[in-house]
């Protein structure tokens, strides 16, 4: 297989390319770990926290829509009535939110 030689010059010159185009790389990424994501995580877990101690621990207040929590038959685990990924603090039933306290 013989290669004409403008092919040739051009693999010639992205070999080279590519040997020198890599230099720096890890250091560059080591810098905008320390400058860019560190902070930024930084931010996140100062948001978080912040949005912890604003947080209401009373339950909204329960209106009952007619279109929602419709139940047509019962589910086949525990009671019938809880979904599987029911949660009681943020999750209301057919009739209301359950009375169980912190």
């Amino acid at each position: 297989m013989s290669l004409s030689p403008a092919a040739l010059a051009a693999r010639r010159v992205f070999a080279a390319a590519a040997h020198s185009s890599h230099e720096g790389g890890a250091r560059t990424w080591k810098i905008l770990t320390f400058v860019l994501a560190l902070p930024g995580v930084g931010v996140c877990i100062a948001n978080a926290y912040m949005k912890m101690q604003a947080h209401s621990h009373e339950p909204p207040e329960f209106v009952q829509y007619s279109h929602l929590r419709i139940r047509t038959k019962r589910f086949p685990w525990g009671d019938g009535n809880h979904s599987l990924f029911h949660n009681s603090h943020t999750n209301a039933l057919p009739d209301g939110f359950e009375g169980h306290d912190h």
